[in-house]
Protein backbone atom coordinates (compact mmCIF):
# COMPACT_ATOMS: atom_id res chain seq x y z
CA UNK A 1 0.00 0.00 0.00
CA UNK A 2 1.15 3.14 -1.52
CA UNK A 3 2.12 6.15 1.88
CA UNK A 4 0.40 9.29 1.68
CA UNK A 5 3.96 11.02 1.72
CA UNK A 6 4.80 9.44 -2.12
CA UNK A 7 3.22 11.17 -4.71
CA UNK A 8 2.74 10.55 -8.61
CA UNK A 9 5.41 11.69 -11.07
CA UNK A 10 4.32 14.60 -13.25
CA UNK A 11 5.24 13.83 -17.04
CA UNK A 12 6.43 16.61 -18.39
CA UNK A 13 5.64 16.12 -22.38
CA UNK A 14 3.63 17.52 -24.94
CA UNK A 15 1.21 15.99 -27.07
CA UNK A 16 2.25 16.54 -30.57
CA UNK A 17 -0.47 14.31 -32.24
CA UNK A 18 -3.11 17.48 -32.34
CA UNK A 19 -0.34 19.40 -34.14
CA UNK A 20 0.33 16.90 -36.72
CA UNK A 21 -3.32 16.84 -37.38
CA UNK A 22 -3.66 21.03 -38.12
CA UNK A 23 -0.78 20.83 -39.79
CA UNK A 24 -1.71 17.80 -42.33
CA UNK A 25 -5.70 19.88 -42.66
CA UNK A 26 -3.59 23.24 -43.78
CA UNK A 27 -1.26 21.47 -46.09
CA UNK A 28 -4.33 19.85 -47.39
CA UNK A 29 -5.95 23.44 -47.90
CA UNK A 30 -2.69 25.23 -49.52
CA UNK A 31 -2.20 22.64 -52.12
CA UNK A 32 -5.76 22.80 -53.20
CA UNK A 33 -6.18 26.44 -53.01
CA UNK A 34 -2.13 27.31 -54.97
CA UNK A 35 -3.74 26.52 -58.47
CA UNK A 36 -6.15 28.82 -57.76
CA UNK A 37 -4.07 31.47 -56.93
CA UNK A 38 -2.32 31.85 -60.55
CA UNK A 39 -5.29 33.25 -62.76
CA UNK A 40 -4.97 35.14 -66.38
CA UNK A 41 -5.40 35.42 -69.42
CA UNK A 42 -4.49 31.86 -71.61
CA UNK A 43 -1.37 32.97 -73.73
CA UNK A 44 0.90 30.52 -75.03
CA UNK A 45 4.20 31.97 -73.61
CA UNK A 46 7.17 31.42 -75.49
CA UNK A 47 9.98 28.91 -74.19
CA UNK A 48 13.05 30.42 -73.14
CA UNK A 49 16.16 29.97 -70.25
CA UNK A 50 15.52 32.50 -67.52
CA UNK A 51 15.76 32.69 -63.79
CA UNK A 52 13.03 33.29 -61.78
CA UNK A 53 12.50 36.38 -60.46
CA UNK A 54 13.11 37.21 -56.62
CA UNK A 55 10.23 36.87 -54.40
CA UNK A 56 9.13 40.20 -53.45
CA UNK A 57 6.24 41.92 -51.42
CA UNK A 58 4.25 43.55 -53.72
CA UNK A 59 2.03 41.89 -56.30
CA UNK A 60 2.81 42.63 -59.87
CA UNK A 61 0.82 44.22 -62.78
CA UNK A 62 0.17 41.98 -64.99
CA UNK A 63 -0.54 43.02 -68.88
CA UNK A 64 -1.18 39.96 -70.95
CA UNK A 65 -1.43 40.39 -74.84
CA UNK A 66 -3.62 37.77 -76.71
CA UNK A 67 -2.44 36.18 -79.89
CA UNK A 68 -5.09 38.49 -81.75
CA UNK A 69 -3.39 41.55 -80.21
CA UNK A 70 -6.14 42.05 -77.07
CA UNK A 71 -5.09 43.59 -74.04
CA UNK A 72 -5.58 42.63 -70.68
CA UNK A 73 -4.94 44.23 -67.44
CA UNK A 74 -4.83 42.10 -63.90
CA UNK A 75 -4.26 44.36 -60.88
CA UNK A 76 -4.41 41.36 -58.54
CA UNK A 77 -7.85 40.98 -58.30
CA UNK A 78 -8.48 38.39 -60.47
CA UNK A 79 -10.60 39.85 -63.18
CA UNK A 80 -9.38 40.19 -66.61
CA UNK A 81 -10.98 42.29 -68.84
CA UNK A 82 -10.11 43.06 -72.29
CA UNK A 83 -8.78 47.23 -72.26
CA UNK A 84 -7.29 49.38 -75.13
CA UNK A 85 -3.70 49.93 -74.69
CA UNK A 86 -4.91 53.64 -73.78
CA UNK A 87 -6.76 52.21 -70.65
CA UNK A 88 -3.82 50.23 -69.37
CA UNK A 89 -1.29 52.94 -69.46
CA UNK A 90 -3.84 55.13 -67.81
CA UNK A 91 -4.06 52.66 -64.56
CA UNK A 92 -0.43 51.88 -64.87
CA UNK A 93 0.08 55.67 -64.09
CA UNK A 94 -2.31 55.61 -61.12
CA UNK A 95 -0.67 52.57 -59.42
CA UNK A 96 2.53 53.65 -60.03
CA UNK A 97 1.66 56.99 -58.19
CA UNK A 98 0.57 54.97 -55.32
CA UNK A 99 3.12 52.44 -55.19
CA UNK A 100 6.20 53.24 -57.63
CA UNK A 101 7.97 49.69 -56.75
CA UNK A 102 5.53 47.61 -58.05
CA UNK A 103 6.61 45.13 -61.05
CA UNK A 104 5.32 45.44 -64.19
CA UNK A 105 4.91 42.16 -66.07
CA UNK A 106 3.81 41.25 -69.40
CA UNK A 107 2.36 37.96 -70.32
CA UNK A 108 2.63 38.22 -74.25
CA UNK A 109 1.67 35.26 -76.37
CA UNK A 110 4.54 33.61 -78.73
CA UNK A 111 2.82 34.36 -81.73
CA UNK A 112 1.67 38.06 -81.04
CA UNK A 113 3.75 40.67 -83.40
CA UNK A 114 7.09 41.44 -81.50
CA UNK A 115 6.81 45.12 -82.14
CA UNK A 116 3.29 45.27 -80.36
CA UNK A 117 5.00 43.81 -77.43
CA UNK A 118 7.97 46.14 -77.55
CA UNK A 119 5.28 49.04 -77.93
CA UNK A 120 3.50 48.14 -74.99
CA UNK A 121 6.64 47.57 -72.65
CA UNK A 122 7.74 51.39 -73.64
CA UNK A 123 4.30 52.31 -73.15
CA UNK A 124 4.32 50.97 -69.77
CA UNK A 125 7.87 52.15 -69.13
CA UNK A 126 6.34 55.63 -70.06
CA UNK A 127 3.55 55.22 -67.72
CA UNK A 128 6.23 55.07 -64.55
CA UNK A 129 7.19 51.30 -64.92
CA UNK A 130 10.90 51.66 -63.66
CA UNK A 131 10.83 48.02 -65.35
CA UNK A 132 8.88 45.91 -67.29
CA UNK A 133 9.21 41.82 -66.91
CA UNK A 134 8.45 39.50 -70.14
CA UNK A 135 7.17 36.12 -68.30
CA UNK A 136 8.49 33.45 -70.01
CA UNK A 137 7.78 29.24 -69.59
CA UNK A 138 11.03 27.05 -69.28
CA UNK A 139 12.46 25.11 -71.95
CA UNK A 140 10.72 21.76 -72.60
CA UNK A 141 7.58 22.88 -70.42
CA UNK A 142 4.56 22.51 -72.75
Amino acid sequence: MKSPRQKRRLVAEINVVPYIDVMLVLLIVFMVTAPLLMQGVKVELPQAPSAPLEDKDLEPLIVSVKADGTYYLDLGNGQNEQQSLDVIVDKVKKVMGVQPKTPVLVWGDKAVDYGTVVQLMSQLQGAGAPSVGLVTEPPGRN
